[in-house]
């Protein structure tokens, strides 16, 4: 027996949408207000779903404090107050919520266990959200 399991999480981070590759003005033209070069900040709602089997002992998919867990020390101590343009993780990356959406499900992806991930969904604004469930090539 199949089961799916989400669970919702907040922080909150900037970022300056900004390509290198393109010009000052092509920038301004594709990201608007939000190529502002002192960036903007979002409150992000973050949902992790999992999916398994229901054990038969304890009556769940997995362990919530694992999952809290993992999610708190990879994830938002990562991103939490923090400008996404300066990490690592966006070093060759346009930090929009689309890449972090992404990002994020690779981080989940590859440490959390026994759970399969089904997909990340992230929350920017009341308005936009983007889910990310891995590409077709993983998932085949």
């Amino acid at each position: 027996m199949k089961a799916h399991l989400t669970r919702r999480y907040m922080f909150s981070a900037a970022h300056r949408l900004h390509s290198d590759a393109m010009s000052a003005e092509e920038n301004r033209s594709t990201y608007g207000k939000c190529n502002n070069p002192y960036g903007h900040g979002h409150n992000y709602a973050l949902e992790v779903t999992v999916s398994g089997p229901v054990d038969e002992h304890t009556g769940m998919v997995c362990n919530l404090v694992d999952l809290d867990e993992f999610v708190q020390r990879e994830i938002l101590e990562r991103f939490d107050h923090q400008n996404m343009n300066m990490l690592p993780d966006f070093e060759r990356e346009v930090p929009t919520t689309e890449n972090l959406c992404i990002c994020i499900y690779e981080i989940v992806q590859r440490g959390f266990r026994p759970a399969h991930l089904e997909k990340v969904r992230l929350e920017e604004t009341m308005m936009n959200s983007f889910e990310y469930a891995g590409s077709a090539e993983v998932r085949k």
